[in-house]
């Protein structure tokens, strides 16, 4: 999701996410395995080390996050997992990017297919809607924390932009390969975030009415359901009053 309303939307999926504790569980455990295949050491690998990270702020327990960086590095039979992205289009044209890790992309395809079909989108070509979406590292700051200090600290940790949305929230923006520093240093200059991950961001957004946005966020849900589905990106720009009572 895009737009003045990404806080909110940050919350919606994280609100979904929570009822579905075991199959997030399930989700990063298989993406840590197949990081820690590229070096066990968080320090060498940024991509495990963002990834443990993500793992740290779903409270996963140290020692599951452990055993399934063990089980990567060690290449283990039955984690021939591969990273694939589909690409296609909600109501209204809402451009769609779906990352998987799967053992089995005719089965992974056909579920995410189905997914589209049922939701009144269609499943595009690869290329179709990516150009619009750039890999960025977010941090999340719920309203009330000193904006002028936050941003302060952001510029000097090297931060892309930082943005204040229309509930107060604030949001930091960093390139993909500096996520883990800027973090790092804001945390420790006293701002913690509520909410920090690295997404894929769109350069154009699509608002969205009550029945569109009711629409998209059935795909989206949908899509997270699928076990092969990691994550799901959209250009929808939904309004925060409009999420909230969509609930």
């Amino acid at each position: 999701m895009a737009g003045h309303s990404k806080w909110a939307n940050i919350k919606h999926r994280k609100a979904a996410q929570d009822a579905k504790r075991g199959k997030v569980f399930t989700k990063i455990i298989r993406e840590l395995t197949v990081a820690a295949k590229a070096g066990a050491n968080p320090e060498d690998n940024p991509t495990l080390r963002a990834t443990i990270d993500k793992a740290l702020g779903a409270n996963m327990k140290r020692d599951t996050i452990d055993k399934a960086v063990a089980r990567g590095a060690g290449n283990a039979d039955g984690d021939n997992y591969e990273a694939v992205t589909y690409e296609g289009y909600g109501v209204g044209g809402v451009a769609v990017l779906v990352e998987c890790l799967t053992d089995n992309r005719n089965r992974t395809v056909a579920e995410v297919r189905h997914a589209f079909t049922k939701r009144g989108g269609n499943l595009g070509t690869d290329g179709s809607v990516a150009y619009l979406f750039s890999r960025k590292g977010q941090m999340y700051y719920e309203p009330g924390v000193d904006e002028d200090a936050l941003m302060e600290a952001a510029l000097e940790s090297g931060a892309e932009d930082i943005e204040t949305n229309d509930d107060g929230s604030i949001e930091v923006t960093t390139e993909f390969t500096d996520y883990m520093s800027v973090k790092d240093a804001l945390t420790e200059a006293g701002f913690k975030p509520d909410n920090a991950e690295i997404a894929m961001i769109p350069s154009t957004t699509i608002p969205l009415d009550k029945d569109g946005a009711e629409k998209v966020l059935a795909l989206v849900d949908m899509l997270e359901d699928l076990d092969d589905v990691q994550n799901v990106y959209t250009n929808a720009d939904i309004a925060e009053e409009l999420m909230a009572e969509l609930g």
